[in-house]
């Protein structure tokens, strides 16, 4: 049983799965940071939102940390470069509240378009002001989307529907998809200079923070508006009130401050500007889609599986078609650490068939893992991987060859003067894993717990040989296969046993006439 720690409000039915599936969950709200670095001792898991800050400090005292959780998109509060040092996992809920977020940008744009906020309160102080709050149409305006992820599309997507032209900046989306979604990619300049209204959907980091300032925003169109549900801070919201102060910008709609919470703003004054404190995300909803994706983010890192949204392992986006391989991809590096017996070297990983051009570092990530593991790093996970390996000055690299003439998809992996090959295999309605080459024979055997790799002259006897060794030894051969070499005239044997063979019949083996060389390989 894991303990995770939960340190602000997180919707029940995300908690309740972690409870059903037998963790303690540990709830402290609104822990002082001296706190805090008490209460992550021992944990195992910590789940947050945006109010908790998870610095080096923190990292640094949760010993047994395996995954931080943010339930909800910004990382902001998180050290993520600490923790991956630490090879703990950050995970967040990138998906959660994207449909929230896109409505809430509409909800502003329209509410700064027609001064709606305005108008409701000068109506409450008992004023009728119809001509002061006079407004505009959005239709043939021109939005410019700055950042075109997932809400930055869906706000295009809505505001399409409101007859609005699209343009956007985002050096990361090649101008094909823009045109296949009905939007025109320009540069960061020609959209200030289009845009009758400007909305930012990006991440605050170095590039971002402070990308709206006096000198961008003298660029923009005269009577711009803009709006802002992305991250306090890449707006300047002194160089914007001002802006706005001297009539270059008409207005503004911000859901998110520089400074959180806050109750003051150069921006709170001006009468055409419109300010919410950062519901975005907070719709039913959102929240209770949060608790529920970072409560299964969460239970995957805490079995050591493969977390689809963990923000600091280098894997990229896992297809369909690449999930399947990851337990082989991890077995063969496994496999041929056992082979190099504890001494790693640089590892290569061929992928030929379909799944080349599929997306395969994840399957690279794995293999490497496995080979890290199986010579002795036990510490090992998909966030320290790469970092272990350079530690240890060793490359990892991985290629593609479409042409698999025998099987539909094969993982060569190379390391040292060794290579082993797998598959999947259908066998009826299942996917099995099967090792189908071993420094260059053919062999086709599943995977076992424990194997021995048997390099040996190719004559009578050796396997009979091997067999009796281990029968005296009462072990149990699971399977077999042999794979002979006439050309070398050598063979090698794979056997999959039921118990670990022991250490001193591994090298009365080695010493025995004819055996060439053996490996004693753990797959667990």
């Amino acid at each position: 049983m894991s303990r995770v720690l939960v340190t602000e409000e997180i919707a029940d039915s995300g908690l309740q799965e972690l409870r059903n599936a037998g963790h303690e969950v540990d709830i402290q709200l609104g822990l002082s940071p001296e706190d805090l670095l008490k209460a992550v001792v021992g944990a195992n898991a910590l789940i947050i939102r945006s109010a908790t800050n998870v610095n080096a400090a923190t990292l640094e005292a949760a010993k047994d940390m395996v995954v931080v959780g943010r339930a909800g998109i910004g990382l902001d509060n998180v050290d993520v470069a600490k923790a991956t040092e630490l090879g703990i996992m950050v995970v967040n809920a990138p998906v959660s509240n994207i449909l929230s977020a896109a409505e809430q940008t509409m909800a502003l744009l329209l509410a700064q378009a027609r001064n709606i906020p305005q108008a409701h309160s000068a109506l409450k102080n008992g004023k009728w002001e119809r001509s002061k709050w006079e407004g505009v149409e959005l239709h043939g305006k021109t939005l410019g989307v700055i950042g075109l992820g997932k809400i930055g599309a869906l706000v295009a997507q809505r505001a399409m529907a409101f007859g609005m032209r699209i343009v956007a900046y985002d050096p990361y989306i090649s101008e094909q998809r823009a045109r296949h979604m009905g939007i025109e990619l320009v540069d960061l300049d020609t959209l200030l200079a289009q845009s009758d209204f400007i909305t930012i959907h990006l991440p605050k980091n170095k590039e971002t923070t402070n990308l709206l300032n006096a000198e961008s925003l003298k660029k923009a169109k005269k009577g711009v508006r803009i709006v802002n549900v992305a991250r306090g801070g890449i707006v300047n919201e002194a160089d914007l009130a001002a802006a706005i102060a001297s009539g270059h910008v008409q207005g503004a709609a911000l859901d998110v401050f520089e400074k959180e919470p806050t109750t003051e703003s150069p921006l709170f004054d001006l009468p055409s500007v419109v300010v919410v404190p950062h519901l975005g995300a907070s719709t039913a909803e959102a929240q209770d889609k949060a608790g529920v994706t970072i409560a299964e983010q969460v239970q995957l890192a805490l079995a050591g599986d493969f977390v689809p949204f963990a923000v600091n392992v280098a894997a990229g986006e896992v297809s369909n078609v690449v999930r399947p391989f990851m337990g082989l991809a991890e077995v063969l590096g496994r496999f041929i650490g056992g082979l190099l017996d504890g001494k790693p070297a640089d590892l290569e990983v061929v992928y030929r068939g379909e799944l080349a051009g599929s997306g395969t570092k994840i399957l690279t990530l794995c293999a490497l893992k496995g080979l890290l593991v199986s010579t002795g790093h036990e510490s090992v996970s998909f966030v320290n991987a790469p970092q272990l390996a350079s530690e240890h000055h060793l490359t990892y690299s991985e290629s593609a060859v479409v042409d698999s003439p025998e099987y539909v998809n094969l993982i060569t992996v190379r390391s040292g003067v060794h290579t082993v090959s797998g598959t999947l295999m259908t066998i009826g309605t299942r996917l099995e894993t099967r090792i189908v080459g071993v420094d260059g024979h053919s062999v086709e055997i599943p995977p076992g717990t424990s194997m021995l790799v048997v390099h040996n002259d190719d004559r009578p006897g050796m396997i009979g040989m091997v067999g009796v060794a281990l029968g005296a030894a009462k072990i149990s051969i699971v399977s077999m296969a042999v794979g002979p070499d006439p050309k070398t005239k050598t063979a090698l044997m794979v056997l999959s046993t039921d118990v670990p063979t022991p250490l001193e019949v591994v090298e009365a083996l080695r010493r025995t006439d004819g055996i060439q060389d053996i490996h004693l390989i753990t797959l667990r």
